[in-house]
């Protein structure tokens, strides 16, 4: 396990649960973002990946 595996068991842990859309998703990043803007680039990265997930490899 990964230390960052921490924080991803805790969400699924806490709100594993709950169904949210990308949208409201995409509002949390840019919260977190407009708080920790040293998170911009890995944040933007992940965003960026989510959205390209189904994308035919070239």
């Amino acid at each position: 396990m990964y230390f960052t595996d921490r924080g991803i068991e805790e969400l699924t842990d806490r709100r594993g649960a709950e169904e949210v859309s990308l949208t409201w998703l995409a509002e949390r990043l840019r919260e977190f973002v407009d708080l920790n803007p040293e998170f911009e680039t890995p944040v933007d990265r992940l965003a960026t990946w989510l959205a390209r997930l189904d994308d035919e490899d070239d």
